[in-house]
C-alpha cells in the first residue's frame, strides 16, 4: 500500500464522501440512506459549516474522512473544533489513514488558532479509542455529556 495523503475537500468531492459519510451513519446504527449523506454533505460545504479532510490512497481515491465543526469555549474564552466525525474505508484501515486525517485536524485547529480539540465516541468503539489515545488525546474524566433531543430526525 503506497503513503496516505490528506487535504481539505472541496465541493467536487461530495460524490466520494458521501458513501463514506453514509458508512459512518451506519456504524453508529443508522439505516442506510445515500441520499441523506450527500444531501447533508452538500449542506456543509453549501454553508461553511464545517471543515472536512480527506484521506487519499496512492491511486488518489478518498478512502477516509473527517469533520470538523467550528466552536467556542467559554470557560477558556476560546476557539476550538469539534471532531465530530472520523471514518476510514474498511479496505484502507490499517494503512495509517485514521491517524492521518487525526493529525491532518490537529494541524488545521493549530493553525486557525485553536485551544483545543474535542470529540466524542462510542463506548464500545473500542478501535477508535485506541487511534485517539494513541494519537496523545486524553478521555475526559470528569464531565458527563448530557443531549436532548428536540425534534423527530428528518427523513430523506
Amino acid at each position: 500500500m503506497g503513503k496516505v495523503k490528506t487535504r481539505l475537500a472541496e465541493a467536487r468531492d461530495l460524490d466520494a464522501i458521501a458513501p463514506l459519510f453514509d458508512a459512518y451513519r451506519q456504524f453508529y446504527e443508522k439505516p442506510a440512506d445515500l441520499a441523506l449523506a450527500r444531501r447533508y454533505m452538500s449542506e456543509r460545504f453549501q454553508r461553511k459549516e464545517s471543515v472536512v479532510i480527506v484521506a487519499e490512497n496512492a491511486e488518489g481515491d478518498i478512502v477516509g474522512f473527517t469533520q470538523l465543526y467550528p466552536a467556542f469555549c467559554s470557560v477558556l474564552a476560546d476557539r476550538t473544533f469539534v471532531l465530530y466525525d472520523l471514518f476510514v474505508a474498511p479496505s484502507a484501515r490499517g494503512t495509517g489513514a485514521g491517524r492521518a486525517l487525526m493529525e491532518a485536524a490537529e494541524a488545521h485547529a493549530r493553525r486557525n488558532g485553536a485551544a483545543r480539540l474535542e470529540l466524542q465516541t462510542a463506548k464500545t468503539n473500542r478501535i477508535g479509542q485506541l487511534l485517539y489515545e494513541s494519537c496523545g488525546w486524553n478521555r475526559d474524566e470528569l464531565f458527563y455529556n448530557y443531549t436532548k433531543s428536540l425534534a423527530a430526525p428528518k427523513t430523506a
